[in-house]
């Protein structure tokens, strides 16, 4: 046996700590991946509540568009859009046909969403 004990004659002392290493590098690659799947998820979410704000927001104005609700119709959208957490970024009538387009900020961003309604067979 050598000075340097029983481990280095079998060349093992040079894989001392490799183990550390290892664990490190995997538990860094598993928060990246946490990471990205929780940006990913969060941008879909921001897209749901985009459409979902833009869908209300062209309902919305469509009834005022129809006569069924007082008012202006791109006011109301705008109005139904902020309360379902988006800003409206267009409103277009064209007869009793409304579009409308909302959009949910999301990490810097933003998410949009384009709406349209109106009355039966119109388009």
């Amino acid at each position: 046996m050598s000075e340097r004990g029983p481990a280095s004659e079998h060349g093992l002392a040079s894989e001392n700590g490799s183990a550390s290493v290892l664990v490190v590098g995997i538990a860094g690659a598993l928060v990246g991946l946490t990471a990205g799947g929780v940006a990913v998820a969060g941008a879909f979410v921001a897209a749901q509540r985009a459409a979902g704000a833009a869908d209300t927001a062209a309902l919305a104005a469509a009834d005022v568009a129809s006569g069924a609700v007082p008012g202006y119709p791109c006011t109301q959208a705008a109005s139904i859009a902020e309360a379902n957490g988006a800003s409206l970024v267009s409103c277009d009538l064209d007869g009793l046909v409304v579009t409308v387009t909302a959009s949910v900020p999301y990490l810097g961003l933003s998410a949009e969403a384009r709406a349209r309604a109106g009355p039966p067979g119109s388009g």
